[in-house]
């Protein structure tokens, strides 16, 4: 998925400026200007106004110049009525939420005495959606800024629900209530990287009625784990246990040749470590490793990507957490020499930096703090925000140093920007 804010190129053209000299007025890197530009990110709220300033523009014209312009396959994945290019990410937000209500009642429906034996004709989102719907994830995992997946992810959405909405067969209802299952968990991936957790967890509860109505038990699974991620993050460990008790459940019903389980177990780990229990935190990560024993097609790139890749970040952030430095910092630095997203890169970083605060080291603290810090303006992603906002209580004892002073007040200045 291609775009560009060509608006926003006219502007600054007409007004004799290249990329280097805007950036240079706005005070960011040319890079981060250009990627306005190519919509591979997008100006924080913070920089809004200053760069009106600078355009002379009205903040409300700003934002039709940063309404990006579709292209030919954009228009071709997302015309009609939910991409009018005029929205506002609110609205946007307002309408996969209001989708969600709609399919909600849909897929809770009974079945009609007598199923429709109508067979799906060509070209039905039965037949085409699965392999759009791995596209789309592919977007998302690509995609710098994540919110640039939602405006066709949304329109996606609709189909699905319009499609529900006509008499199928029970096999098509089915296999249409897979792929809101699996649109669902990619809507509440957007809104959890923004850190919209209420949102997310009403698509992951979706997400998982609709896969278990799809018969399907490790989509079911995965749905259930990534709402107990909404309450990891949130550090409410007791409420998440459950949730991934009841995950761990579900996964064993479905194909043990995926890694569906493994990840439960993945994700209870860092449950333990937030109550704070040692032991079971262990066994959940030697639960986990036994991923590594799988072969073949373990995962499919989309709702369940696990594949044990992560699991010494996680590690490092359970012991983290767990208040053991030694264990956490071996995990860490081997995280960090990965191959790794810049979502991923800029969370290890954040946790290093936390590594720092606790042992007191101001240029750990500092050099891992700037690292992450670059990255979470460069992407917008909450995700590093928030490895950020818990570094930020750790940095209080810290504050008699100007450095870490200034960090602690740009890293409230991000999050009330985010």
């Amino acid at each position: 998925m291609t775009a560009k804010r060509s608006r926003l190129e006219q502007r600054r053209t007409a007004l004799g400026y290249s990329q280097e000299k805007i950036a240079e007025r706005l005070r960011i890197a040319t890079s981060t200007y250009a990627r306005w530009e190519t919509c591979k990110a997008d100006p924080r709220p913070y920089q809004r106004p200053n760069l009106a300033k600078v355009l002379q523009v009205t903040p409300d014209e700003l934002e039709d110049l940063l309404t990006p312009e579709l292209t030919a396959l954009n228009r071709a994945t997302a015309d009609g009525p939910l991409a009018s290019p005029g929205d506002t990410d609110d609205m946007k937000r307002r309408d996969v939420l209001s989708l969600l209500a709609v399919t909600g009642a849909l897929i809770a429906m009974p079945h009609p005495d007598t199923p429709s034996t109508r067979r799906a004709p060509a070209g039905s989102l039965v037949e085409t959606g699965p392999e759009l719907n791995a596209h789309l994830w592919k977007v998302f995992s690509l995609s710098d800024s994540k919110q640039a997946a939602l405006p066709v992810v949304r329109h996606q959405l609709g189909l699905v629900a319009k499609e529900l909405e006509e008499s199928q067969s029970d096999a098509s209802r089915k296999q249409l209530c897979s792929q809101v299952g699996d649109l669902y968990q990619l809507a509440g991936e957007i809104f959890f990287d923004a850190n919209r957790y209420v949102d997310a967890a009403h698509c992951y509860t979706l997400a998982a009625n609709a896969s278990r109505e799809a018969g399907n038990a490790d989509m079911w699974a995965c749905a259930l784990t990534r709402h107990a991620f909404v309450e990891l993050y949130e550090r409410r460990f007791a409420m998440a246990a459950p949730i991934l008790a009841a995950a761990s459940r579900v996964a064993q019903r479905g194909d043990g040749q995926l890694s569906t389980r493994y990840w439960v177990a993945a994700v209870q780990a860092e449950a333990y470590a937030g109550l704070g229990d040692l032991d079971e935190c262990k066994r959940a990560l030697d639960d986990a490793e036994q991923v590594h024993s799988l072969s073949g097609q373990i995962h499919n790139g989309g709702w369940l990507r696990f594949d044990g890749a992560r699991l010494a970040e996680e590690r490092g952030t359970c012991y983290l957490e767990l208040g053991r430095p030694d264990l956490a910092e071996a995990a860490l630095a081997s995280a960090l020499g990965q191959t790794l997203s810049l979502r991923r890169r800029g969370a290890v970083l954040a946790e290093l930096a936390t590594l720092g605060a606790e042992r007191s080291d101001l240029d750990q603290v500092v050099v891992y703090s700037r690292a992450a810090m670059k990255l979470a303006d460069q992407t917008g992603s909450g995700y590093i925000g928030k490895k950020l906002e818990g570094l930020q209580a750790r940095l209080v004892p810290l504050m008699g140093d100007r450095r870490v002073s200034e960090l602690h007040q740009q890293i409230s200045a991000l999050s009330s920007a985010a």
